[in-house]
């Protein structure tokens, strides 16, 4: 993470740059195989401790209108009642309350609202990486994070039994964040 020159103990905060990060999903489908998904509506902040990494923070919002599944009636099913209800919950939410170092990254935890459902959820966070210029001379860092969740504990409780057993969505979501931020 990047240090402040001017102020050591001087907080330094990162806007997270939409066009360049992701957030994606995977969920089994028909117990057989993943179906992947992204959101592109995304906004955050970064809050950097220069010496003390445990004392950052983050903050992010996800605008769940934006799901793509590459397949516009399962991104509408998505969005209907039946999954994300987006008319009722059109954004999902992550406040950290805890960075803990782990090897070269760290362990985020905070909550996380899905679904109008809030739940302590940890992300492993590889990164971030060394701050770099980019060509218009804003400084930039970059991260990325994993986490499992169980859609149930989010309210997503649909599913479909299938004629040869089993059931249509799986109940663990893989999530993975790409993200680049710019120096505030």
């Amino acid at each position: 993470m990047a240090t402040t020159t001017s102020n050591p103990t001087a907080l330094t905060t990162w806007k997270l740059d939409p066009v360049h990060s992701s957030a994606e999903f995977k969920v089994k489908h028909m117990m057989i195989a993943h179906v992947k998904g992204s959101f592109n509506g995304l906004s955050g902040t970064l809050t950097e401790h220069p010496t003390d990494k445990t004392l950052s923070s983050i903050e992010a919002t996800i605008d769940v209108s934006s799901i793509s599944t590459r397949d516009s009636q399962r991104d509408a099913h998505l969005k209907s009642a039946d999954f994300l209800d987006v008319a009722r919950y059109p954004t999902m939410t992550f406040r950290s309350s805890k960075v803990q170092p782990n090897g070269d990254g760290y362990n985020v935890t905070g909550d996380l609202t899905i679904h109008g459902h809030t739940r302590q959820q940890t992300f492993v966070v590889d990164g971030p990486a060394a701050p770099g210029k980019d060509l218009y001379g804003n400084t930039r860092i970059g991260l990325s994070a994993t986490t499992k969740i169980n859609r149930k504990d989010y309210g997503l409780s649909w599913n479909a039994a299938l004629e040869t057993g089993g059931i249509l969505v799986g109940d663990d979501v893989n999530i993975t964040i790409e993200a680049q931020f710019i120096k505030a």
